[in-house]
Order: C-alpha cells, then structure tokens, then sequence
C-alpha cells in the first residue's frame, strides 16, 4: 500500500461539516489541518477594526497587503494579527456577519490562497474551505465536496453557536447561511462549487462517524 495521498482539499458550504472531517482526517493521518475559513475571517476582524468598509475595492487592496496575517497550523488552525492570536474572536456575531462581504475581492482572495498553499507545501496537509480543489489547490490527488440541505445545516450551525459561547436559533442560523450561500456561489472570484473530480458526499442525512467512515474508506481506496 501506497502513503495516503496529501494534499486533501474538502470544499463545501458553511456547517457542512468540512472542519470536523478535515481535522478527523488529519489526526488519524498524522496530517495538519488548516481551516481556511478562518483567514478570511481573521481578514474581516482586520478589516473592521481599521474601519475599512466592505464595499470599498481599493482600500480592501491596500489594506489585505499590509495585514501582519500569520497562520499556524497544527491540528487546530490558529491566526495571528501580529502578534496577537484572534483566532478566539472569529466566530464573533459582528466577523460572522461580514466575513463574505470581504471575502468576494480578488486581492482579499489572491493573498489568501498563496498563504494556503504555502501552508500545503510545507507538510503533509488537508485544507478546508470554499475553493480548496477549484483554485487553491486544483492538482490535490484527493478531493471532497461536503453539501446538505439549509435546514440541516441550520440547525448544526445554531448548535455550534452555543459550543462558541453564543445562541442563534435556527431560524437566524438558516437567515444566515442562505445568505452566505447566494455570496460564496455568486461572487466572480473563486465560486463556491464542487471541483469537477470532487468526492460529493451530502451529508444532510448522515451522521458525522458516518461521514468520518465514507471518508476514511475513500483515503484507503486513493492508498492502495
């Protein structure tokens, strides 16, 4: 048997379940995980404190190439403004709500994906996010596309609220991530979509071992 192919790229929309797979994967892989969502986030906490709006093209161009972002990736994704380590700030309500916003400008996203494959090229890896196997990494040996209805995710988003130390209900939860939705799969730069050679699994009526387990199997079927 072969080594387990690297890089892994799992896309998919949010409370897909892509972060709880990626970082299941990398444990038992001995890989590293980074969750590239939270770059961009840690991009719009930047952003918002420096008051830079989100509609301004120009000010997002300047401002994304003089942001200290730094990324390290371990089993958990950590992100550093500088020195400081924000990476506790990022599921807040006011970043949530902004984050595709900033995340549609090109140079936002042209900054973000060399950080990423960086990232990839320097040890074995998997990465999660919106545009893994369509642009930053399109010549990944395996990857996973991650989908399920607005509802499910609705509610597993509104979950994990309460484990970040905040309440959404499910009903805000599906407002939000149907709004995020029409953003990521709509914007000119990077589309959220499935890469034309990605593993689709809908996870709507699955649970997350299930998930784990359909995953793993396809790691040992691209080892063998």
């Amino acid at each position: 048997m072969s080594d387990p192919p690297a890089p892994i790229a799992i896309d998919g929309p949010a409370a897909s379940g892509k972060s709880t797979l990626g970082r299941r994967l990398a444990d038992e892989l001995g890989y590293v995980f980074l969750d590239t969502g939270l770059m961009y986030r840690a991009y719009t906490l930047a952003a918002l404190r420096a008051k830079v709006p989100a509609d301004d093209v120009r000010a997002n161009e300047g401002l994304v190439n003089q942001v200290d972002l730094r990324v390290r990736a371990s089993l958990d994704t950590h992100i550093f403004l500088g020195d400081e380590d924000v990476t506790a700030r990022l599921r807040d309500p006011e970043v949530e709500a902004n984050v595709s916003a900033y995340s549609v400008h090109a140079a936002v996203r042209e900054v973000m994906v060399e950080k990423q494959r960086e990232v990839a090229e320097s040890a074995k890896a998997i990465l999660a996010g919106r545009d893994i196997g369509t642009v930053v990494l399109p010549d990944a040996p395996l990857k996973f596309y991650l989908e399920a209805s607005p509802d499910a995710r609705a509610e597993r988003r509104s979950r994990q609220a309460g484990h970040w130390g905040r309440m959404q209900e499910p009903h805000e939860a599906h407002r939000d991530i149907t709004g995020r939705d029409v953003i990521d799969s709509g914007r000119a730069t990077s589309p959220l979509r499935p890469a034309e050679d990605a593993i689709v699994i809908d996870t709507t009526h699955m649970t997350m071992a299930e998930v784990i387990e359909y995953a793993r199997e396809k790691v040992r079927c691209a080892s063998a």
